[in-house]
């Protein structure tokens, strides 16, 4: 990219700062079951794998649109979808918190899923337009960072808010706030930094696309970062985004406020990691031993939290804010699949990388509420299901696979040395 003017760097920032408060909206989302799962369950009186598909509807459509939104972003351009794209997350979270019955609410969740599944691959297209090449995973991570705040958001304040004025009002609040989002990406953010405001992109040709998206699955160096990004991204969301709470009040016989508390540590040391590991990685000059040593370490953690071992409180909550730091490794993958692909076709590189995680959250979430449905003795408390330790560590073992996955393609990185080392045939 050329040098920018000084007007140039202002409107990048306020782009993406705008960019980044939709971000928040779409973690909070993303996150929003678990701190609220108890409620969920007695407002709906369903069991858990029930449960499970209303979590994962969000997954589905946001799997199902991480391709189309690559495709989108390198053509139409992140303006346009990111509008659209909360115009319609805010319609949905209105339906989800006027919901009569399950019916309506998947419908809402989908509608969620569908609006906000676009912004995190347009605010990538953004960093890789309006940045130097060599700050990428810093940016993102600082917008991670930030973004961030929508799952903490998701954990003990959420829960504290549910509590105190019902579920449903927070989520007409969001769906309002996600509308308003809408109309300022509208006029705010531009595509490039032209006096246009249009980059230079593929045509918006079916044969130029099609051709352009099978270049990026067919290059062999895709494909790592994309397992990665499923294994460990996929256990995030699978346990974080639904069952993290009430395995902890169930397990280990915390309060509510207790349990949330350690999901909101969990989300904060992600985004801190987010941060702290896209920095280093720049400093250093190195993908590769970053991603395996990040890797090993959450697969680690995950074998502590299958033995369901009793700990002192104050060790539990380290070893959550140590979980989110190591979860933060996967936020590499967007890097290292965007360096070993045409720059004009970021878009597309990371929606490929990115597709993998949800799509594993979608599949897992109702596949752990199946396992642990069949363990089920029949108790129920305040209108939900109570499962013991056993069926516990028998759901926690699919998602602890699931982080081994994500360890086990980090070996495969390609080294790119923090730079763009795709070259044409």
């Amino acid at each position: 990219m050329g040098p920018l003017t000084p007007e140039q760097r202002r409107r990048r920032w306020l782009a993406l700062a705008v960019v980044a408060l939709a971000y928040i909206l779409s973690f909070f989302q993303r996150f929003a079951p678990a701190g609220i799962a108890q409620d969920l369950a007695a407002a709906f009186q369903t069991s858990a794998a029930s449960l499970g598909v209303l979590a994962a509807t969000y997954f589905y459509i946001y799997t199902l649109m991480q391709i189309p939104t690559g495709i989108l972003a390198d053509t139409l351009g992140p303006r346009r979808i990111l509008a659209l794209g909360a115009l319609v997350g805010g319609v949905g979270s209105l339906l989800f918190g006027f919901a009569p019955s399950l019916e309506f609410a998947l419908a809402g969740r989908t509608l969620v899923g569908l609006g906000v599944s676009v912004t995190f691959i347009a605010m990538l297209k953004l960093v890789a337009v309006w940045f130097e090449e060599n700050r990428f995973a810093t940016i993102v991570g600082i917008c991670m960072l930030v973004g961030n705040l929508g799952s903490v958001l998701a954990g003990a304040p959420l829960s504290a808010m549910a509590q105190a004025t019902g579920w449903r009002g927070v989520f007409i609040g969001v769906g309002a706030v996600s509308l308003v989002l809408g109309a300022l990406c509208w006029l705010i953010v531009r595509d490039a930094p032209t006096a246009s405001g249009e980059a230079s992109r593929p045509r918006f040709d079916r044969t130029v696309v099609l051709s352009s998206l099978l270049a990026v699955i067919r290059n062999r160096a895709t494909w790592p970062a994309a397992l990665v990004n499923t294994g460990m991204s996929g256990a995030f969301f699978t346990f974080a985004g639904l069952w993290a709470t009430p395995y902890l009040m169930q397990v280990h016989g915390m309060a509510r406020a207790t349990a949330a508390n350690h999901l909101s540590l969990w989300f904060g040391g992600f985004a801190v990691g987010c941060l702290f590991i896209g920095g280093l990685s720049d400093r250093l000059g190195r993908r590769k031993p970053v991603m395996i040593a990040v890797s090993h370490v959450y697969v680690a953690i995950w074998l502590i939290l299958l033995s369901c071992v009793t700990m002192p409180l104050s060790l539990s909550y380290l070893l959550f804010a140590l979980l989110g730091l190591s979860t933060a490794g996967f936020s590499l993958t967007w890097a290292c699949a965007k360096e070993v692909n045409p720059p004009l076709l970021s878009g597309m590189s990371t929606s490929v990388a990115n597709m993998g995680g949800f799509l594993c959250a979608a599949i897992m979430q109702p596949v752990v509420g199946w396992i642990m449905d069949l363990g089920w003795h029949g108790e129920m408390v305040a209108g939900a299901r109570v499962y013991d330790v056993a069926t516990w560590q028998n759901g926690v073992l699919a998602v602890t696979l699931c982080a081994t996955l994500g360890a086990a393609a980090s070996w495969r990185i390609r080294e790119t040395r923090c730079r763009n080392i795709w070259q044409a045939a």
